[in-house]
């Protein structure tokens, strides 16, 4: 686009959005109808506000009983499973006695997000003081809903962060004008994700709140992890909340342009009643919420008792032009726990971009004598949500194996040994694939963790799919159309891809967040994390991440074969071409995809540097499972020419 077709993008995008905006008389207005709207009837006279009996729950009144100044105990909870990441945040929500503040990046308005919704307007009608706060590129876009929620309860209020043009709902004008009017304050989003429940018992970690987080849609499913915390460093995360919600940059929705003009047009309409897609699967989830044995037996437990637990948060100072000292701890303490390293580090990401800073400490961790051993659990191009962030750690994938000396696992599409509840994903019954699994082999049949038939193909057991209309990876302008969704593979299924951000050091110290580790979570977005300094713990993340790392889920990144002749003239061309800052052309790669092959001379999985990996591991090409076809010559365009793009993808 020339220098004039900007300069008349954005002269259009701002004479609209002048033309839209209230005045502030306008917007006071409006917030004066949500607030004389709201009930301040409380359902409930009682000092606990009616809340339900639960075990969850009690584990922060025995952390807190149990702790001490100097000695603090938490208990700790890893939540792998989607349908129990759900019923935790269900069951907490109900047990609320005094306060409950969610903050996330991503708020639906599909089943698992009404549920969630509608419970956390109960809380308030029973008496808990709820606060919400939505990043606005990712927040409920629905006007109605936004200006019903706005004048739902006093005990109920709702703000969205940094919102361009003073607007919830953004359309393609909004967009291009952000971007070219304020590229790196439309590029700044609050990432951190929290549900916060009487200061005393938290969740954090990658879920947002829209069903492809709980195993909940036909067509696309991230494999996620939270981890819940009960004890004193909730009152850390109350405090990081709180200089959020408190901040300039979270603007109550009633004051939005677009919901205030709502407001002033049709004064606080009704919520919407519920079209779920799935009500019996809302029922149930609903009813095991209330169980009290369900709980105790997946959440209580299976519970570690702790002592040390730590919650690193970006202040939302970090998106000053001066942010100031300690407005963004989670980059430094993060890099600092990897630094530390003596061993190993155990890292997921789905989204293996690194930073120039990030790369020059694995450079300095490689020349260590011996070098800390760098294992990664990362996407493949068949389970990425972003293909496009694929493409640039494509490109450096050299770097990573041979100057880093990372192992790398790409998760598969149809992992046959995921922790997801298969029957909700596919209530009648999933059909066997048709073909095999794209790698040049295979039973046709995926297995799931209790021996049931897994995500293989055919149709979608009656529901309508839909695409998938939201990623984390990048803003919303970056994430519409064909070219940024999940690409098409050799055979239907309910498919998954890793959105899980977890690492473990040296088989002592956990961390599960909300980190990318990657450019945009360093610069651009505030991150939370929660490190965990307990042995059992740590050891218990390191086995979930190995197990999205076993042959059945995921493939093996190691070199190609050396060819007969020119191999040393092959490896300095992709080299130089892969150093180019924009074309990156050479067809041929330094590595490959590897599937394992199990055999009696083979009976276990080796390392890439074993001599027997190549006796062991057939190579099933760059990008198994995915129906290239024109695709192979976009990704390859993407890896040649979107260098410029990795700081805010």
């Amino acid at each position: 686009m020339s220098l004039a077709a900007r300069c008349a993008v954005l002269w259009l995008a701002l004479l609209c959005s002048a033309c839209a905006s209230l005045s502030e008389q306008q917007r006071g207005r409006a917030a004066g109808i949500a607030a004389a709207a709201r009930s301040d009837v409380v359902d409930c006279a009682q000092a606990d506000a009616c809340a339900i009996p639960s075990p969850l729950y009690g584990l922060g009144d025995r952390a807190l009983a149990e702790s001490a100044p100097q000695a603090p105990r938490h208990y700790a909870v890893i939540l792998d499973e989607g349908r129990d990441a759900l019923l935790a945040r269900l069951n907490l929500i109900r047990s609320a006695r005094q306060r409950i503040d969610l903050q996330t990046y991503i708020f639906d308005k599909d089943d698992s997000a009404r549920l969630v919704l509608d419970e956390l307007l109960a809380a308030a009608r029973r008496g808990v003081r709820v606060r919400v706060l939505i990043d606005q590129l990712s927040a409920i876009a629905d006007l109605e809903i936004l200006a019903a929620l706005s004048g739902a309860h006093t005990n109920f209020a709702i703000r969205i962060y940094n919102p361009s043009f003073g607007k919830a709902k953004l359309n393609y004008l909004d967009y291009a004008g952000s971007v070219l009017c304020c590229f790196r304050r439309f590029n700044q989003r609050m990432h951190t994700k929290l549900l916060l429940v009487d200061d005393r018992i938290g969740i954090s970690g990658g879920r947002n709140y829209q069903d492809d987080y709980y195993d909940w849609d036909a067509e696309y499913n991230f494999r996620d992890r939270d981890v819940l915390v009960a004890g004193p460093e909730a009152a850390a995360m109350a405090r990081n909340f709180q200089a959020f919600w408190n901040a300039r940059r979270s603007v109550p929705a009633e004051r939005l342009n677009d919901v205030g003009r709502t407001l002033l047009r049709d004064g606080v309409p009704a919520m919407p009643v519920p079209q779920y897609l799935r009500p019996e699967r809302v029922q149930a989830a609903s009813a095991d919420a209330a169980d009290v044995d369900v709980i105790r037996a997946r959440f209580v437990a299976p519970a570690f008792a702790v002592g040390e637990v730590q919650y690193v948060a970006d202040l939302p100072q970090k998106h000053r032009r001066e942010p100031g000292d300690g407005a963004a701890p989670a980059a430094p303490e993060l890099e600092a726990l990897i630094g530390g390293a003596q061993s190993e580090v155990l890292l997921q990401t789905p989204y293996l971009v690194m930073s120039k800073q990030a790369q020059a400490l694995f450079r300095e961790m490689r020349q260590r004598q011996p070098p800390p051993q760098v294992v990664v659990s990362t996407n493949s191009l068949a389970a990425t949500d972003n293909p496009i962030v694929y493409s640039m750690s494509f490109k450096y994938k050299r770097r990573y194996l041979r100057e880093f000396g990372f192992q790398i696992h790409e998760y598969k599409p149809f992992p046959e040994d995921a922790p997801v509840d298969y029957a909700a994903l596919m209530p009648e019954g999933p059909p066997l694939a048709a073909g095999t699994d794209g790698a040049g082999g295979g039973s046709g049949r995926l297995r799931g963790p209790s021996g049931s038939i897994g995500p293989s193909g055919g149709s979608q057991s009656g529901e309508t799919t839909r695409r998938l209309q939201r990623t984390e990876s990048r803003p919303s302008f970056f994430s519409s159309g064909a070219a940024t969704e999940p690409l098409p593979l050799k055979r239907a299924g309910v498919r998954m891809g890793l959105h899980a951000k977890s690492m473990v050091i040296d088989g002592r110290t956990a961390v599960i967040g909300t980190h990318n580790f990657d450019p945009r979570s360093e610069t651009y977005n505030t991150e939370a994390a929660v490190v965990i300094r307990d042995e059992a713990f740590a050891q218990a993340l390191a086995d979930s991440i190995r197990r999205d790392m076993s042959p059945r889920n995921a493939w093996v990144i190691a070199p190609r074969v050396k060819p007969v002749v020119f191999s040393g003239l092959d490896y300095s061309l992709g080299k130089v071409s892969e150093a180019l800052p924009v074309f990156d052309i050479w067809p041929w790669r330094y590595a490959t995809s590897y599937e394992f092959r199990p055999s009696p001379e083979c009976p276990l999985p080796v390392s890439p540097k074993d001599p027997a990996f190549h006796r062991c591991y057939v190579a099933v090409g760059d990008f198994p499972e995915v129906n290239v076809g024109a695709k192979w010559l976009y990704t390859r365009v993407l890896t040649a020419f979107g260098a410029g793009l990795v700081p805010i993808l």
